[in-house]
């Protein structure tokens, strides 16, 4: 299993929000490159960064900070935040980003998810946030009338690879992931699959690596040093 230490990006400091409320952030580092470098120390291969000022603007307002990370990083690093427009995703490639991540876009606007998949192929990936069985949009702020699993299955189709698949109730909380809907969604589908929101201690990690999924996202645990990012990378046999 892959696992992708993460970086909430918002005014170049690496942050986190409690179940995506702007209104409740933590600032965990003034210096994301810094976050990301001791991802590397710990043996990382992979990191997922959200800028979440795009996510709100559509546009890169922390792309230099983005290059930076990139570079330093050195492995394969996905980015996620109001990405709507093949311009952005353009930036994003030309940053060095190895994945972007389609989230209300892929919701509201199929032709651009189909023309950017047909473009850029496994660099695309969607981001699915779930709320009481449906599919979350704009920040999560509204639930849309997708039926989740119903629209991993079109993305399927579209020819999506990779889905980053959130429980909105479980992101940031530290209770735990929700084992059984990744579970279900992998008999669904036939997409790699990475866990969000809710991995909180060494047994999420064990559980998540025995079911077969593709990947998973570590963020405010690894910040809390709730999970040792170094130990976790070995539980999952990270390749």
């Amino acid at each position: 299993m892959k696992l992708f230490p993460a970086i909430d990006l918002f005014s170049g400091k690496a942050v986190r929000l409690y179940k995506g409320d702007y209104a409740n952030m933590t600032v965990y580092n003034e210096d994301p490159v810094r976050v990301a470098l001791d991802f590397k120390r710990s043996g990382a291969k992979f990191m997922h960064v959200v800028d979440l000022e795009g996510a709100k603007s559509g546009d890169t307002p922390n792309i230099e900070t983005v290059k930076k990370i990139v570079k330093a990083f050195g492995g394969f690093v996905e980015v996620g935040g109001g990405i709507r427009s093949l311009e952005v995703i353009k930036k994003y490639i030309d940053a060095g980003v190895m994945r972007v991540i389609l989230g209300t876009a892929a919701v509201t606007d199929r032709d651009f998810l189909t023309y950017a998949v047909k473009l850029y192929g496994e660099k695309i990936a969607v981001g699915v946030d779930i709320k009481d069985g449906f599919v979350a949009i704009k920040g999560w702020t509204e639930k849309s009338e997708l039926e989740a699993f119903a629209f991993c299955r079109d993305l399927q189709i579209i020819g999506v690879k990779t889905i980053i698949c959130t429980d909105i109730s479980r992101d940031g909380a530290m209770k735990g992931t929700n084992h059984e809907l990744y579970t279900k969604l992998m008999r669904e589908v036939n997409i790699n699959v990475i866990a969000s929101g809710g991995v909180t201690d060494i047994t999420d990690i064990e559980r998540l690596s025995a079911s077969g999924i593709y990947g998973a996202i570590i963020g405010k645990a690894y910040y809390t040093g709730a999970i040792d990012l170094k130990g976790a990378l070995e539980v999952a046999n990270d390749n």
